[in-house]
């Protein structure tokens, strides 16, 4: 089984390598980057399972960035924990404001650091619709991860949002304006040709296992997943 991932967001390096050893020690996969943009940069290509955010960050601290994590549909429902010398009460409060799920302070002891995050994996693990079935394929939520009879599937990030919406609503139709919508955000200016690329990346993902019918063309209207795997 593969080890649950944790990226660490700390600018210090010395609290930075004792983050990495101590989680990585407790079993989990460790990687570690000194700001928010690094952190915004590795997130572009994978979403890890757990989050530790430093609040004092350089330039974008940590409350900006878990809210441009919150307000990311790829990374909406990731954990965070904040990592922090700011104990008042007034801070916490802003912490869960900014969509932090749990707050540990500086000093903190190691023991409880991992404790916290095994019980933080362990909710967001047990959550409602974690795995995404339709025949041998399955798309895992939490792991970020799609398996076709034990064997994994890369999928870059836009993919993945793609796959996972249409697992979500099958045989539902979506005009490339509704996905666009709902994959990419509103805020966000993408050409509706841009859809048509990345259905054929994601097809091209599938072709290996058989499945690149598994998305199927509605012609005069877009996309729709086709759980019957007939023709697209």
């Amino acid at each position: 089984m593969t080890s649950h991932h944790v990226l660490v967001v700390e600018d210090e390096q010395e609290i930075r390598e004792l983050l990495q050893y101590s989680i990585g020690r407790s079993g989990y996969a460790v990687t570690v980057v000194p700001d928010a943009e690094s952190a915004l940069d590795q997130l572009k290509n994978e979403a890890p399972d757990l989050i530790l955010i430093d609040w004092m960050l350089p330039r974008m601290n940590g409350i900006e960035l878990a809210r441009r994590i919150r307000h990311d549909q790829y990374t909406k429902d990731i954990p965070l924990i904040m990592l922090t010398a700011r104990g008042e009460e007034v801070d916490k409060l802003k912490s869960f404001d900014a969509g932090v799920d749990d707050y540990v302070t500086k000093p903190f002891s190691p023991r409880e650091l991992n404790a916290r995050i095994r019980a933080l994996l362990r909710r967001s693990g047990d959550a409602e619709g974690r795995q995404l079935l339709v025949g041998n394929l399955t798309l895992d939520t939490v792991a970020h991860s799609v398996c076709v009879n034990g064997s994994n599937v890369h999928l870059r990030p836009t993919e993945f949002r793609l796959l996972e919406l249409f697992l979500r609503h099958p045989k539902r139709a979506f005009s490339r304006s509704q996905l666009l919508d709902l994959v990419w955000g509103r805020s966000v200016y993408v050409d509706k040709r841009t859809v048509d690329v990345h259905v054929l990346r994601l097809r091209k993902a599938l072709h290996e296992y058989e499945l690149d019918t598994l998305v199927q063309t509605v012609h005069g209207v877009g996309y729709r997943l086709n759980p019957t795997f007939g023709s697209a």
